[in-house]
């Protein structure tokens, strides 16, 4: 690999960079993780177990491999906007969510020990406002 510079590289090729991203509200961040885990729809999803008894420092630091938060941290797009890592912790900050909300995403007294992409994306959309039992049911008319 070759190393050049920012000029250089503009002279071959259109660059980007993630500014924009940066600029992105929390509905638009939100929405965006609701569109990737819609992406596959029927794609397993890992649950967190008991999230509401973990102590805060623990519930933080939770993570799991092929979760909600594992689909939304492999994005780069919502890593450019500030995304740090995958940990229940580093969601909850960065789209500002509640626990009762992030807990009613991922955790598994409500699914089991997995979960659809698509009942994911619909809890997701339901932190956007409005009254949450609607938008979850309006969700889960759609599929």
């Amino acid at each position: 690999m070759k190393h050049q510079t920012l000029d250089q590289l503009h002279a071959v090729a259109k660059i980007e960079t993630s500014a924009a991203y940066s600029e992105m509200t929390r509905n638009q961040r939100i929405e965006r993780w609701a569109e990737l885990l819609e992406q596959h729809p029927e794609r397993c999803l890992a649950a967190f177990t008991g999230t509401e008894y973990l102590h805060l420092e623990e519930r933080a630091s939770v993570r799991g491999d092929g979760s909600a938060l594992a689909v939304a941290f492999d994005d780069p797009v919502l890593r450019a906007c500030g995304l740090k890592d995958d940990t229940y912790g580093e969601a909850r900050r960065f789209f500002k969510l509640s626990d009762w909300q992030l807990h009613e995403i991922v955790c598994d007294c409500h699914v089991g020990a997995t979960m659809k992409a698509h009942w994911a994306a619909a809890r997701v959309r339901t932190t956007l406002g409005g009254n949450g039992f609607f938008a979850w049911l309006r969700q889960r008319i759609m599929y």
